[in-house]
C-alpha cells in the first residue's frame, strides 16, 4: 500500500512542506515517479514516530538515532532503551520547566493580590498638629 503526500498530510494534519522537510533530512524516503512522491507503510510508520517524538520535545537528531537503530537491524530492546534514555532526559527538562512556570504563576498571583487594591496600604499623611521630633528638642 502506498500513500500520496496529500494522504499523509491530511491523516496527520501537517503540511506538504513538513513532509518534504522530513524527506530532505533523510528521515523518510518516499519513492518518486517524476514529481510525484509515493510513501510506503514504512514511511508512514516512521512519520508517526517522528511526529510523536517532536510532540514530546525530542530533537530531530535524537529521533534519527532511534529510527537508525531500527534500520540498522538493532533490536527492539536497544531501540526502546535508547528511546527511554531520551524520554527521561526530556522528562527532567520538562519538569524543571514546569517548576519554573509554577514559580512564575505564584509570583504573578501574589503581585495581582498585592496590586488589586485590597492589600495596598498607603502610607498615612502626618497630622499637622503632630510635631516632628528631631532629637534636638
Amino acid at each position: 500500500m502506498t500513500y500520496t503526500i496529500t494522504d499523509l498530510a491530511n491523516e496527520f494534519d501537517i503540511t506538504h512542506r513538513t513532509l518534504r522537510f522530513y524527506e530532505e533530512k533523510g528521515l523518510i524516503e518516499p519513492e518518486r515517479k517524476g514529481q510525484t512522491r509515493f510513501y510506503s507503510k514504512r514511511d508512514r510508520a516512521r512519520l508517526k514516530l517522528i511526529l510523536r517524538g517532536r510532540e514530546v520535545g525530542l530533537t530531530l537528531y535524537e529521533i534519527r538515532q532511534i529510527l537508525d537503530l531500527y534500520q540498522s537491524g538493532g533490536s527492539c530492546e536497544e531501540q526502546n532503551r535508547l528511546a527511554v534514555s531520551f524520554f527521561q532526559k526530556r522528562l527532567g527538562a520538562a519538569k524543571a520547566q514546569r517548576a519554573q512556570v509554577d514559580h512564575q504563576i505564584d509570583q504573578l498571583e501574589e503581585a495581582c493580590e498585592r496590586l488589586s487594591g485590597n492589600a495596598i496600604v498607603a502610607s498615612r499623611p502626618r497630622h499637622e498638629e503632630q510635631a516632628l521630633r528631631t532629637g534636638t528638642h
